[in-house]
């Protein structure tokens, strides 16, 4: 069994109540996705002067960016209830027809994961999302027949860690569309501050700005983050969270100064040390680690192509130079330089 990484991205069973409490529940709470926060202020504003549900939205990019958060402040806005389900726990089409039944009238259902919808799920909810009506199959055979019901106007807001695994019909019923990218170093010691305030733990401005820096851009890593660093400083410290408190913290956890930690070293040193620095495909980079292909691509892959240690070609996965640098290891052209002293 794989263990627990602390930079994941996915949220842990426990980390539920905890996650809800510091949930922001307003538009102006939200710290970070600016161009995200004033399109859904003005899609917000404009359904409630007209009266109507929101337009179905869809948030999409790497997890742990606030895609729930965001569907709960939706909901919070209109000031109406929000249905949380997600695409792998819908099985059967009667599973969602059950679902749709009982909503409300401008009520949000939320369907995490929606990528992962059932196909014979997925036409049901095309009637229900363009003509808020469920079609129901009702006897079997020659005699069976169809009988369309009429449902309140609602509101489907999905999320999704793979746009491109959404099938083109139902990304076409979303009318919103929105994708959420990785926080910069300001935002994410804003929402360091802010948790902290709400914990009641004392944080210095070099111990927030440490455990930003190492947060990997995603807000739900920055605060496990944070209580890592917050249970360290109760036990070897006097409680409060200072910068070298937070860097021996996070250093005893293995999480460098850009916030990679065992397994990111693990897949760049692959690269270099095993395939010459690439190209080299998924697959191969995952069983030479003994990882999934699909945790390097979804948790590992999104943080180092975004600080540039490896890129994407035709074929395949290659380090880059800063890659290099950081691990501290010669560049090819480097290393087939004489020694000026050899």
């Amino acid at each position: 069994m794989t263990p627990r990484r602390t930079l994941a991205p996915q949220a842990e069973p426990e980390e539920g109540v905890l996650d809800r409490a510091l949930r922001p529940q307003h538009l102006r709470e939200l710290i970070g996705q600016d161009r995200v926060r004033e399109n859904l202020d003005i899609l917000i504003r404009a359904a409630q002067q007209r009266g109507e549900a929101l337009e179905h939205t869809l948030f999409y990019g790497p997890p742990g960016l606030g895609k729930t958060t965001l569907a709960h402040i939706c909901a919070h806005e209109m000031d109406v209830a929000i249905r949380v389900t997600a695409g792998p726990a819908i099985e059967r089409a009667g599973d969602l027809a059950a679902i749709l039944s009982n909503l409300h009238q401008n009520e949000v259902l939320f369907i995490d994961e929606i990528h992962r919808l059932g196909k014979a799920v997925e036409e049901i909810l095309y009637p229900a999302m363009e003509d808020f009506a469920l079609d129901l199959v009702i006897g079997q055979g020659p005699g069976a027949r169809t009988v369309r019901l009429s449902l309140p106007h609602f509101t489907v807001i999905g999320a999704t860690t793979r746009l491109a695994l959404l099938s083109a019909p139902l990304r076409t019923r979303f009318g919103a569309i929105y994708r959420l990218d990785f926080y910069d170093q300001a935002a994410l010691e804003k929402i360091v501050a802010r948790a902290a305030q709400a914990l009641h733990v004392p944080l210095e401005p070099e111990g927030r700005a440490e455990i930003a820096r190492r947060g990997r851009g995603t807000p739900r890593v920055a605060l496990r983050l944070l209580r890592r660093v917050r249970d360290f400083a109760q036990v070897r410290g006097d409680g409060v969270i200072t910068g070298d408190i937070a860097d021996e913290a996070l250093a005893l956890l293995e999480i460098d100064h850009r916030g990679l930690d065992d397994l990111d070293r693990r897949v760049l040193r692959a690269i270099i040390e095993k395939f010459d620095g690439g190209p080299v495909g998924l697959d191969t980079i995952a069983a030479s680690i003994g990882e999934a292909a699909d945790t390097i691509m979804d948790v590992v892959e999104p943080y180092l192509l975004q600080l540039g240690f490896i890129g994407r070609t035709p074929r395949g996965r290659v380090a880059t130079k800063l890659a290099y640098a950081h691990l501290g290891l010669p560049t090819p052209q480097e290393a087939e330089q004489p020694s000026l002293f050899g």
